[in-house]
């Protein structure tokens, strides 16, 4: 058995889209999860210069406008 022990991680700046990305996901979370606790949200999301497009498996019975909750995460980070 080896000794060695190999640990790696991803570190990215301030603005970068992995972190807009990982905000985005984390504030359709957030709505689901405010309306309806038991909510399963699988949600991924990907950018490119003018669009952002979420998508997976939303299971919930909140009601939430995506569109809303995408325009107002992207306002609090500052675009």
């Amino acid at each position: 058995m080896s000794d060695t022990f190999l640990f790696s991680s991803e570190s990215v700046n301030e603005g970068h889209p992995d972190k807009l990305c990982d905000q985005v996901s984390d504030a359709v979370l957030d709505a689901c999860i405010r309306e309806d606790p038991v909510s399963r949200v699988a949600c991924e999301t990907c950018t490119k210069t003018g669009m952002v497009m979420i998508f997976g498996e939303i299971t919930t019975s909140a009601t939430v406008n995506y569109e809303q909750v995408i325009r107002e995460a992207l306002k609090d980070i500052g675009y």
